[in-house]
C-alpha cells in the first residue's frame, strides 16, 4: 500500500497545478480589462479582479507583481488589439484601393475594436487620463505605432503641411475614442455609426487631399 502512494499523489498535484497557472494570466488581464472599462482606475483593486477571478489576491502576484504591471498588460494589449484590427482590414482592401477607400476601412475597425471585439481598447481609452504619468509613458510606444498607422493614412488629406497632419492624427483618432461616451452598441447599429461618422470625417478629411 505504501509503495503505491507517491504514484497515486504525485502526478495529479502538479500536473493540475500547471494547467490553473497556465490558465490565469489571461483570465486576470480580461477581468480586468472588463472592470477597469466599466469603473474607472483608482475604482478598481487587485482585490476585485481577484474576487471575480475565484483567486485569493496573493495568488494574483504570482502573474502580476503589482496592479501597475497588470494596468500596462491591459493597456497595451487594448492598443494591440485595435492596431491588429485596423492593420487587418487595411491588408484586405484590394492593391489600388484610394485614400478614401483605405480611410472608411480603416474607421470601421477601429469602430468595431473599439464597442464590440474587446474590452481592452475600451478599457485603455478609458483610463488612460486616469493613470499616473508613468502609467501613461509605459503605453506611449504602443500609441505611438498606432499613430503611425493614422499618420499615413491621413498623410494624402493635408496637402503636404505637417503640421495639419500632426493635428489630424490626434482629431480623428479622439473623435472615433468619443463615440464611447454615447453610442451604446446594444441599442444601435454599429454600421450606421460607421456610415454616419465615416461620411462626417471623410468629408472634410479629402477636401485638400483628393480620391
Amino acid at each position: 500500500m505504501s509503495a503505491l502512494r507517491p504514484s497515486v499523489q504525485s502526478p495529479a498535484t502538479p500536473s493540475k497545478k500547471a494547467a490553473n497557472q497556465a490558465a490565469r494570466p489571461d483570465q486576470i488581464m480580461d477581468i480586468a480589462a472588463r472592470q477597469f472599462r466599466a469603473r474607472g482606475y483608482a475604482a478598481v483593486s487587485l482585490r476585485d479582479i481577484a474576487h471575480e477571478a475565484g483567486m485569493r489576491t496573493p495568488s494574483l502576484y504570482y502573474h502580476f507583481p503589482s496592479k501597475d504591471d497588470l494596468v500596462i498588460a491591459v493597456m497595451n494589449r487594448g492598443i494591440v488589439v485595435v492596431r491588429d484590427a485596423v492593420t487587418a482590414a487595411l491588408a484586405a482592401l484590394p492593391a489600388d484601393a484610394g485614400p478614401s477607400a483605405r480611410l472608411d476601412a480603416a474607421i470601421r475597425a477601429h469602430l468595431r475594436a473599439l464597442h464590440a471585439l474587446s474590452d481592452y481598447t475600451s478599457a485603455n481609452v478609458r483610463i488612460f487620463g486616469q493613470l499616473p504619468e508613468a502609467l501613461r509613458r509605459a503605453n506611449l510606444p504602443e500609441r505611438r505605432a498606432y499613430q503611425a498607422i493614422w499618420t499615413d493614412l491621413l498623410a494624402t488629406t493635408c496637402g503636404g503641411d505637417p503640421d495639419v497632419l500632426a493635428m489630424r492624427v490626434p482629431l480623428v483618432i479622439g473623435a472615433l475614442n468619443a463615440t464611447l461616451e454615447w453610442f451604446d452598441p446594444a441599442r444601435g447599429d454599429l454600421d450606421a455609426l460607421a456610415d454616419q461618422l465615416g461620411a462626417v470625417l471623410l468629408a472634410g478629411l479629402t477636401a485638400q487631399g483628393g480620391r
